[in-house]
């Protein structure tokens, strides 16, 4: 079984809860904060073909250890809450984009300098192979071959 990354899970929480948080307005009753979305987890998982609880495991035991926070007045900022008024399994939206955003960073940067290196790589390869062609081409022409050295 494959198991997808955080980066995976991001994307498509973000892919497929992005039009609710957009569409909150303060006292319509869809839920009880703009910020907090709450979500599916069996959904996301059937997204990613993995079991629910690895989404909300990864999720509560993981992300939140990470990337939740206490404020410096005692409050927590959750980036997953298991309740949020009536709305439950909540992300803080915000947050999780902006990790979201950190982590697709990572990735472009990851690529970009194996992109790099491998280039080199490359560019290594060919320039050996020519020198060594070179050299013995060079070589054969050093060696008189038997009839030029009886004339």
């Amino acid at each position: 079984m494959r198991i997808p990354t955080d980066l995976e899970i991001l994307n498509t929480i973000y892919r497929m809860y992005h039009s609710d948080f957009s569409a909150f307005e303060k006292g319509d009753g869809s839920r009880a904060s703009k910020i907090y979305v709450p979500i599916d987890c069996k959904e996301i998982a059937g997204e990613l073909k993995v079991d629910p609880d690895i989404v909300f495991g990864r999720l509560y035991y993981h992300l939140e250890k990470q990337y939740g926070y206490k404020r410096d007045d005692g409050s927590n900022v959750h980036f997953f809450a298991l309740k949020v008024g009536n709305d439950p399994k909540c992300v803080n939206f915000p947050l999780m984009t902006s990790v979201l955003a950190g982590l697709r960073q990572e990735k472009k940067k990851f690529w970009i300098g194996t992109a790099i290196a491998v280039l080199a790589l490359i560019v290594s390869t060919v320039s050996l192979t020519v020198s060594v062609t070179q050299s013995a081409g060079s070589n054969r022409s050093m060696h008189p071959t038997a009839e030029a050295a009886a004339d």
